[in-house]
């Protein structure tokens, strides 16, 4: 970028310099919503201020890179591009000059590089890839826009681990270029896989996520994380959350539904319908089940992201206690209490220290 092209970031987003991160971060969504290209269909315009948007949050959510913006101003590009470039003595090296600005403060290019781009030159790459999805099942696309609805768009900001709304917010860690990110997924979409939008700095990025995803899984996408000075980039790797469902829930590894029953269906057995990701399913429950045992059905439960495979969901039968009877069903309960032939608690007296 020439001096003559530089942008003040901070007008950009309409804060002031002394604006923390937090006030970053919200100027930056409420300008990213107002002029994201799905909310613009067509408007090059707004998708030229929603890049200009994104370029600012980038440089800003940064601290290493806002360091360099507040303090070398218009020269702060030129001053990265001239220490990944030229030999001491050339022009945009640290024996040199370029668009007026003098580097030879500088005793050594180790010193500039350490001093400009704050030891982000020598990065290497520590997180390991073992057990990740490969990038071939994540399917990372490549730079785009006019995708669908807005609620699948996330934001990607400044190193740190967290999460912006139904997506993920970016992290680095230490000299790492790789970046850890939270993803955010319905249960239906974690099932069926989905295609997501994230916005990751200025670039909008279409990802992939296959049939089977659980809390914890992770997704690689190659070369979507941090970049160097010397123009490498590391993994972007999305960490799949799962959002709560109001009847299927996993327990480790199972996937599992609680069911209620009455006592009598407990005593004498019946049959139910239960919920499965593939519509209703009729159950025979046995006489005499007690509650918490487990019902098994077979191929009905969650697809593995490896096999295609379905597994089984697990039904958890809950006895539940009425708390409110009519007379009649009183006067019966009264009746099975007169003739009850067990003693639930005839083993107590057995019992000691």
């Amino acid at each position: 970028m020439a001096a003559t092209d530089f942008k003040d970031y901070y007008a950009v987003l309409g804060v002031s310099k002394t604006a923390d991160s937090a006030e970053v971060k919200k100027a930056y969504r409420r300008l990213a919503r107002k002029y994201h290209p799905d909310m613009n269909p067509g408007d090059r315009a707004a998708e030229a201020k929603f890049k200009e948007v994104s370029e600012a949050y980038e440089v800003l959510s940064d601290a290493d890179k806002r360091q360099q913006y507040d303090r070398y101003g218009q020269y702060w590009q030129q001053a990265g591009r001239a220490g990944a470039a030229g030999s001491p003595g050339s022009p945009g090296s640290p024996g040199g000059a370029a668009g007026g600005f003098d580097f030879s403060q500088y005793s050594d290019f180790d010193e500039f590089i350490e001093t400009l781009l704050g030891n982000m030159g020598g990065g290497t790459r520590s997180r390991s890839t073992n057990n990740d999805w490969s990038s071939s099942r994540s399917a990372p696309g490549s730079q785009a826009s006019g995708f669908g609805g807005f609620e699948d768009f996330a934001g990607y900001g400044r190193s740190g681990a967290g999460s912006a709304g139904n997506g993920a917010a970016g992290a680095a860690s230490g000299r790492s270029l790789d970046r850890d990110a939270t993803l955010t997924l319905s249960f239906a979409e974690a099932f069926h896989g989905v295609q997501k939008r994230l916005n990751i700095g200025s670039e909008i990025v279409s990802v992939r996520i296959p049939p089977g995803a659980k809390s914890g899984s992770r997704v690689r996408v190659k070369g979507k994380g941090n970049r160097d000075g010397y123009g490498r980039r590391g993994d972007l790797y999305l960490n799949v959350d799962l959002q709560a469902h109001s009847f299927f829930q996993f327990e480790g590894d199972k996937f599992l539904c609680e069911v209620p029953i009455s006592p009598d269906e407990a005593v004498l057995g019946t049959q139910i319908e239960v919920p499965t990701p593939d519509g209703q399913v009729k159950v025979n429950v046995p006489a005499g089940i007690r509650s918490g045992q487990s019902l098994r059905l077979r191929g009905k439960g969650w697809p593995s992201p490896k096999t295609k495979q379905r597994g089984d969901q697990l039904v958890k039968i809950m006895i539940v206690i009425p708390t409110s009877i009519s007379q009649a069903e009183r006067q019966l309960y009264e009746q099975l209490s007169a003739c009850r032939s067990v003693d639930p608690r005839a083993d107590f007296a057995r019992i000691s220290l």
